[in-house]
């Protein structure tokens, strides 16, 4: 009864947070002048990247390094099978082209970097201050580049000449925006022990409670925040918090908790067998289903849950040794995962003939 009480007491306070987070965040965008989509990329996703950061340090100084790993890698592929997918299902997303050609690659590469890393099984102190230098080059590089490019802030009424919000305006918003970021890190904090005394109640290990419960509950402030940026026309912001939050999981979140415990985080011979090769193949399905019209469509949406749940299932089906475990791994492998590659490829070739298609009809005089 304790435990169900505080998962309701962390849900409350997570969608409270989130409703916050997402009226401060919307305006302050105006208020300094950055266009939506970089305030999701930076201001919203470190903001929601808080609690994995809270997990993921104590679970590296409290001994714990396979719920400090198993936080992170399954936080992102939570973040974008299951957060991206429920978005685009309540509401077809538009993505950026910054997202395209910049942010997505630059997620991707810091999968690629964060595998490469804990090839030798352990991510060192020195590689955390790495990844975390990285985590501040790419926020500078962002807030820059939306310098650079003010023509992509829109007009929005209640916005003082110049496109800039007043000063108390901005102090107003920036101060709505904390509240709801500590209203985010307490649900979380909150709802997050409430799963985890359920899943040990069962006998999971740290590492399948860290890719699951604790991953979904971390990434419920994602959830909550997107959903409420799509509902409410924000979609630049919807798509930006979910890309940022996973370029800062791992530039920000595993390099700081890297850095700070004494012997850098373990990596498990199973993560980087499994979860660390999943977590890269995820982000790099990004890339193919973005550049499609720059739309993600509901079934592609349908897709990343289903793949969710298909990841999910599996995790606990080899935890518990289940004898259905090889075929369903077969059936995932050999027919499930090579049909979906097959269907994006074909609906990139479609999307790519049709902008050349129309770009042709462009340079047609009339």
């Amino acid at each position: 009864m304790m435990l169900l009480l505080l998962f309701a007491a962390g849900l409350g306070l997570l969608l409270m947070g989130a409703e916050a987070l997402v009226r401060g965040a919307s305006r302050l965008a105006l208020g300094l002048g950055l266009a939506p989509v970089i305030v999701g990329l930076t201001v919203v996703s470190i903001g929601t990247s808080m609690p994995e950061l809270a997990i993921s340090v104590g679970g590296a100084l409290g001994g714990s390094p396979d719920l400090a790993l198993g936080n992170v890698v399954g936080s992102n592929i939570a973040n974008v099978l299951l957060v991206l997918g429920v978005v685009a299902l309540v509401t077809p997303l538009v993505v950026q082209r910054q997202l395209v050609w910049l942010d997505v690659p630059i997620m991707i590469g810091a999968s690629v970097l964060c595998l490469v890393m804990a090839l030798d099984g352990r991510i060192a102190r020195w590689e955390g201050a790495l990844l975390l230098a990285g985590a501040v080059t790419y926020t500078l590089f962002l807030i820059r580049l939306a310098r650079r490019s003010p023509e992509q802030v829109p007009e929005r009424p209640g916005v003082s000449d110049g496109g800039v919000l007043q000063k108390s305006g901005v102090l107003r918003q920036a101060a709505l925006i904390a509240v709801g970021l500590v209203l985010l890190v307490v649900g979380a904090r909150l709802l997050v022990r409430a799963a985890t005394g359920m899943a040990t109640m069962l006998g999971l290990s740290e590492l399948v409670i860290g890719l699951t419960v604790v991953a979904v509950g971390t990434s419920l402030p994602e959830i909550a925040t997107s959903i409420l940026f799509a509902l409410r026309g924000e979609r630049d912001l919807a798509v930006g918090n979910i890309v940022g939050s996973s370029i800062f999981n791992l530039l920000l979140v595993l390099g700081a908790t890297a850095l700070i415990a004494a012997d850098g985080v373990a990596v498990s011979p199973s993560a980087l067998r499994f979860d660390l090769p999943v977590m890269t193949a995820v982000a790099v399905a990004c890339l193919p289903i973005f550049f499609t019209g720059h739309c993600i469509a509901r079934w592609e949406g349908a897709v990343f849950v289903g793949y969710y749940v298909a990841y999910t299932a599996y995790l606990l089906m080899a935890a518990s040794r289940h004898a259905a475990l090889e075929d369903f791994r077969f059936g995932m492998v050999f027919v499930v995962i090579p049909l979906t590659v097959i269907t994006l490829g074909a609906v990139a070739f479609d999307g790519l003939k049709a902008r050349r298609q129309a770009s042709q009809r462009k340079d047609i005089p009339q």
